[in-house]
C-alpha cells in the first residue's frame, strides 16, 4: 500500500478530448497506474494516478488542462472474487469511511485498488497491521484466492 496522488482532469464532452490527454501523457512518458472517467452534462472528470506525480502534473500544466490533486492510495490486491470486499470490509471494520474507489487489473496477476477515504493515516495502520485471521491474509495476497 502507498500513497499516491490521483489528478482530476476536467475535460469538455467531445469526442476526441480523452484521446488527446491520453496521447499526450504518452507522449511524455508518463505510466498510468489506474484511471476512471465520469461525466456530467458540463464536462467529464478523468481521475488518474500516474508512476510519476510531478511527470503527470507537468504534463497536464504543459497542456493547459483544468485539474485538482488529490491524496488517495493503491493497495494491491489479488485478481479475483472478493478481494475488494476484503480492503472494504476491513476498513469498514476499523470505521474508516471510503468516499470512492477504482480498480486498474493486470490480468489474473493482480489487482490496483484506487482509495479515497476519510482518514488515510487510519486506513493505511488498519491496511499495514498484521492479519489476524486466515481471510485477512487473503486482502493482500497478490496471486488469486482460492474462494
Amino acid at each position: 500500500m502507498e500513497s499516491k496522488t490521483q489528478f482530476s482532469v476536467f475535460l469538455v464532452n467531445r469526442p476526441d478530448v480523452l484521446a488527446q490527454v491520453c496521447r499526450k501523457l504518452a507522449q511524455e512518458k508518463i505510466n498510468i497506474i489506474a484511471l476512471t472517467m465520469t461525466e456530467s452534462q458540463e464536462h467529464g472528470v478523468l481521475r488518474l494516478v500516474a508512476a510519476s506525480a510531478a511527470r503527470a502534473r507537468a504534463a497536464l500544466k504543459k497542456m493547459n488542462a483544468a485539474f485538482t490533486e488529490t491524496p488517495v492510495f493503491a493497495v494491491e490486491m489479488a485478481n479475483s472474487p472478493g478481494a475488494a470486499a476484503d480492503v472494504c470490509e476491513k476498513l469498514a471494520a476499523a470505521k474508516v469511511s471510503i468516499n470512492y474507489m477504482y480498480c486498474s487489473t493486470a490480468g489474473a496477476g493482480g489487482a490496483i485498488g484506487i482509495f479515497r477515504v476519510g482518514n488515510v493515516e487510519k486506513a493505511k495502520r488498519t491496511l499495514a497491521a498484521k492479519p489476524k485471521t486466515n481471510r485477512d491474509k487473503r486482502v493482500l495476497k497478490r496471486q488469486p484466492s482460492r474462494r
